[in-house]
């Protein structure tokens, strides 16, 4: 007999339904909270104004959707609704101004490069 896997659901997700969910501390200024964890892993970040993340470089695919706010990298800026695919083996360091929610999906865990992670 085959057991049956249920996805997860969150619903209203985009439209603020993440403000609900339990986040906990992540990097200084910046908040997780994992929705799927392992790899691929999935989860929400949640950055205060000014927090930043260092240079880093991405072993796999990274996808990120903006929700609220603004997240910027030196690519350019993202605003809300922004989709935001980081292809294996980019370079970046990632940080908001005006702080921001974003849904982000890692396909591999990245590497610090340069910096204390």
């Amino acid at each position: 007999m085959r057991s049956m896997i249920e996805p997860l659901s969150f619903p209203g997700l985009a439209s603020g339904g993440w403000a609900a969910l339990p986040f906990q501390p992540f990097r200084q200024g910046v908040e997780i909270c994992p929705l799927c964890d392992g790899f691929p892993s999935v989860a929400l970040l949640r950055y205060a104004p000014g927090a930043s993340v260092p240079r880093h470089r991405h072993t796999g695919l990274e996808t990120i959707l903006v929700l609220e706010g603004a997240q910027s990298d030196e690519h350019g800026d993202y605003g809300t609704g922004a989709l935001i695919v980081n292809p294996e083996g980019s370079i970046h360091s990632v940080w908001s101004t005006p702080g921001c929610v974003v849904l982000i999906q890692w396909e591999r865990p990245v590497e610090f490069v340069g910096e204390d992670p």
